[in-house]
């Protein structure tokens, strides 16, 4: 386990020329170009707003900044999910041919996926000045919120792209789960519109717990879910220590099944 930590350590070089050449590759055949790091969230709220407060009129106070706030950090999370899935099998000629640290793949597209949500809290601080919202102290605990949901998903990056060597079908999955998430959680409707009965699904949910976090400090002026997020990352780093060690033990199951 210490060796295999070390390999990954001595390869900071290549992880850091993935997270560069795939941040590159997002829009090198684009006019707009890197500009669409800006475009792509902003369009994004402005279909959901049109959609949900212009068309079924079910907004509440502050909704774009609600809905800014929630498509934003959900889109780090789909976009991490669904390509650190493919991460390995992505790369499966080079893998063939040199031995790496397989799990240097999903760190690196988890970590390009965080520099595009640096871009997307751009758009977040405009949507909080339009409407004439200043957080509070409590803004300090944003790197925290941010922190614990990097581990989450390097913890979910680390399994997906493992287990979908092995099982392809989970690529395909992914997308009707993701989905299911999405509209499970307080992404675009508002928590206080779900019933009672079902105000556990919010409770017990990583993402709305994550979601709320960044509204609680960034629209509210008031403290995270603490406890939320300490148990969050509590068990994605117990994950993420037990994938670490299952790659280093089983690397070679990688290079047969690809």
């Amino acid at each position: 386990m210490r060796n295999y930590i070390n390999e990954i350590i001595k390869r900071k070089d290549l992880l850091i020329y993935l997270v560069k050449s795939g941040l590159k590759a997002e829009h090198r055949n684009s006019y707009l170009g890197y500009f669409w790091w800006l475009l792509d969230p902003l369009l994004n709220v402005a279909v959901y707003f049109f959609l949900v407060s212009i068309i079924l009129g079910r907004s509440g106070e502050n909704y774009l900044v609600y809905l800014a706030i929630g498509l934003i950090s959900w889109r780090w999370i789909s976009t991490t999910v669904n390509s650190s899935a493919k991460s390995i099998t992505k790369y499966a000629s080079i893998i063939n041919q040199v031995y790496l640290p397989k799990t240097i793949f999903p760190f690196a597209f988890t970590i390009s996926q965080l520099f595009n949500f640096a871009f997307g809290l751009v758009i977040i601080a405009i949507f909080l000045a339009l409407n004439g919202i200043i957080p509070g102290w409590q803004v300090v605990y944003l790197p925290l919120i941010i922190a614990v949901q990097l581990i989450f998903l390097i913890a979910i990056g680390l399994m997906l792209a493992y287990f979908n060597v092995f099982i392809r079908d989970i690529d395909y999955v992914l997308t009707h789960v993701t989905r299911v998430l999405f509209y499970a959680s307080p992404i675009i409707w508002m928590g206080d519109r779900l019933p009672d009965k079902y105000s556990w699904v919010v409770d017990i949910n990583p993402v709305a717990i994550l979601v709320n976090s960044y509204r609680d400090v960034l629209m509210y002026q008031a403290a995270p879910n603490l406890i939320g997020l300490a148990v969050i990352a509590f068990v994605s780093a117990l994950v993420s220590v037990g994938m670490l060690y299952h790659y280093s033990r089983n690397e070679h199951k990688i290079i047969k099944a690809l």
